[in-house]
């Protein structure tokens, strides 16, 4: 049987340091008034010893936990298959590794899920949320709001101007879902294309009616009006992608272009047009967004597309919630987009 190494304590990190118990207890947790020079012979004495603090001591002292609880509002099904979610939460964890913090992952898949996720923020496990793929419906916000958990979200917030109770001032990170939108339909456009639909995203989140928007915003510039006709409702998944447009080419067989919401629905709409005989792009132009790069670049043909720079969103989501509260109002940050060119459109 192997013998259980003993850990080295606070009170041998004083003996080898020549200092007090106290000392070394301000200069592990961070505290202010020791001197530069027998802090000097804490740290290395700490790093001699291989000391390692007590987290759960730690935390008694000062109040924080060194852990963050990412927050996905979807089941994990959906997390686990869409790269999307593979992306920022790489984001995220770069930043928390990078400040010495864990990263705590809570799924919500039913009414069960959000209480239980509710009860545990409220245990003062964690120093703040981050909280991303929220649905208009979502009971979420409020509940951390009442747990008293700093948060960040990931998207645009979608209660306007009936927030849950003491939500006024929600920090957030999102890019320029509209604008990304118009970019790619005024390049269906500019390419001779005149019966351009629109697959769009679950349209119970702001990113897919904000995509829809800038869609119409175009199309209305072009024709005067958006053809309800053309505009079909998915879910941001290559089944969704593949159920619209075979709807699509039901209801308007003489469509030439598609700018789907996200690229994994292109992936499904490309499927469909494949099976049909439809030439991509001689007979329909694809357009997606994301441009995650695994997906859009082995697509067949190679898909053009919206990019939002998805592990950056991630990074900084993290890097607002460990910044802290300001005097100055919660900030809102919005990344811009662009179309990445490739052999679909």
């Amino acid at each position: 049987m192997t013998e259980a190494v003993s850990r080295p304590t606070l009170e041998a990190v004083a003996a080898r340091a020549g200092v007090s118990r106290a000392t070394v207890s301000r200069v592990v947790n961070g505290g202010d008034g020791v001197r530069e020079s027998l802090a000097e012979r804490v740290r290395q004495a700490v790093a001699e010893l291989g000391y390692v603090p007590n987290q759960a001591a730690r935390s008694l002292v000062t109040k924080r936990h060194d852990a963050v609880a990412v927050v996905i509002a979807e089941p994990e099904t959906r997390v686990f298959t869409d790269p999307f979610f593979a992306l920022q939460l790489r984001g995220i964890s770069k930043e928390l590794t990078a400040h010495d913090n864990q990263l705590v992952l809570l799924l919500t898949e039913g009414r069960d899920d959000h209480a239980r996720v509710a009860r545990y923020l409220a245990g003062g496990h964690v120093d703040g949320a981050l909280v991303f793929s929220l649905h208009l419906d979502d009971p979420l916000p409020a509940l951390i709001r009442a747990a008293g958990v700093p948060t960040v979200f990931g998207g645009r917030p979608g209660w306007g101007d009936s927030s849950p109770e003491g939500i006024t001032d929600a920090v957030y990170v999102d890019c320029d879902n509209r604008g990304g939108a118009r970019t790619a339909v005024r390049h269906l456009v500019g390419l001779g294309r005149r019966r351009v639909a629109h697959i769009t995203g679950a349209l119970d989140q702001t990113s897919a009616v904000d995509r829809l928007d800038g869609y119409r915003d175009v199309m209305r510039e072009v024709s005067g009006e958006s053809d309800p006709r053309l505009v079909e409702e998915s879910d941001f998944t290559p089944a969704g992608g593949e159920r619209a447009m075979r709807a699509l080419l039901e209801r308007c067989p003489d469509v030439d272009a598609v700018f789907a919401a996200n690229d994994l629905t292109a992936l499904g709409a490309l499927r469909v047009l494949r099976e049909r005989g439809r030439r991509v792009p001689e007979d329909v132009a694809v357009i997606g967004f994301d441009d995650m790069v695994p997906v859009a670049e082995q697509s067949d043909p190679p898909l053009t597309t919206v990019r939002q720079d998805i592990e950056k969103m991630g990074r900084l989501m993290a890097r607002l919630l460990l910044a802290g509260p300001t005097r100055e109002p919660a900030p809102a940050v919005i990344l811009p987009t662009h179309l990445v060119h490739r052999s679909s459109a």
